[in-house]
């Protein structure tokens, strides 16, 4: 199992908003992220900076990150939440991997 973690950006004022969506994140999403290797899947939120950082464990190559390995529901999500977060040209997250330079079990 890879760990992966990484950071996306809010635009301001958008928390808020953010939370409400994961909270009723689509069942359909779910399924896809378990069915892709994607395990233990944390986001945190930085107040003060909009930062998100995001954790998960993967089974596999790929992440929920991985703009390759997207199918469609993946992309529907990405437009979903484009209007609150910073994206790229096709609406995925602007991801940015972060180094793992510490880890105990």
């Amino acid at each position: 199992m890879k760990r992966f973690a990484f950071k996306m950006y809010l635009k301001p004022g958008c928390g808020d908003e953010y939370q409400k969506r994961h909270a009723n994140l689509w069942p359909e999403l779910r399924e896809r992220l378990e069915a892709s290797g994607v395990k233990n899947y944390s986001i945190y939120l930085d107040k003060d900076t909009n930062t998100l950082f995001g954790y998960q464990e993967v089974v596999g190559d790929a992440n929920s990150q991985d703009v390759e390995a997207a199918d469609e529901i993946t992309r529907r999500w990405w437009d979903y939440m484009a209007d609150i977060m910073e994206v790229n040209p096709d609406n995925s997250p602007v991801t940015i991997p972060i180094q793992e330079i510490f880890h105990i079990d």
